[in-house]
């Protein structure tokens, strides 16, 4: 993943119409290395989640290029790449596993990004009546060592339809159900980072399994 750090840099400073186009090749091979590891991780990730299984690529991977027909933000570029392997792939709104690769910020995450009103109330219903079970994947020792907090995106109030004395008024405040671990640049880059980043995605598996059961009811 080294050249597709580089090529990131590269954008980051260069981030313009004519530097994308000049430089064209050298996107086309990075875009596909992405592709690579996203294949080779939904096989893994199909190892132990069988959800994933028969996923396509294509259908995982986030596109490069910004809308910014309504953004401030001009520049026409992410400068980043990005997975999320989830059943039905990117656009399904699923519990998933996310992998971002992006110079100086790299991270593996898993779990439920920004759900739409109706997936985050099937969320909170069912956290409502079992949270003691996300309690005990969360505090789990070897998942907590990893994953210490959840994405800090939540209410300051108790959500419409819960008392504000609820004994698990904290979860049901969150907005997003997902974790994340930052990466350094030598941990996507070295020899083993794959079998790493699988071992996280495994730690990362019973938060989805319990969000699955959640979206089930």
């Amino acid at each position: 993943m080294e050249k597709v750090l580089g090529f990131l840099k590269q954008l980051a400073e260069n981030n313009n119409r004519e530097w994308f186009n000049d430089n064209r090749k050298w996107y086309e091979e990075s875009k596909e290395k992405v592709i690579f590891l996203t294949d080779v991780l939904i096989n893994e990730i199909g190892e132990f989640d069988p959800a994933v299984r028969g996923l396509l690529p294509k259908d995982c991977v986030f596109r490069i290029f910004r809308d910014v027909r309504f953004s401030k933000d001009k520049r026409p570029y992410k400068t980043n790449f990005g997975s999320f392997i989830c059943k039905g792939g990117r656009k399904s709104m699923n519990p998933g596993y996310y992998f971002h690769l992006e110079p100086g910020g790299c991270f593996v995450a898993g779990g439920i990004y920004m759900p739409p009103s109706p997936v985050l109330k099937s969320i909170r219903n069912y956290v409502a009546n079992h949270g003691d079970e996300l309690l005990d994947i969360i505090n789990e020792p070897d998942f907590k060592k990893e994953f210490p907090e959840m994405f800090d995106d939540k209410l300051k109030l108790a959500p419409k339809g819960f008392a504000k004395d609820h004994e698990h008024i904290e979860l049901l405040k969150y907005k997003s159900f997902i974790y994340s671990k930052t990466l350094g640049e030598n941990e996507v880059t070295g020899d083993n980072y794959i079998k790493q980043l699988v071992k996280f995605y495994e730690q990362l598996y019973p938060l989805n399994v319990y969000l699955y059961e959640a979206l089930a009811r």
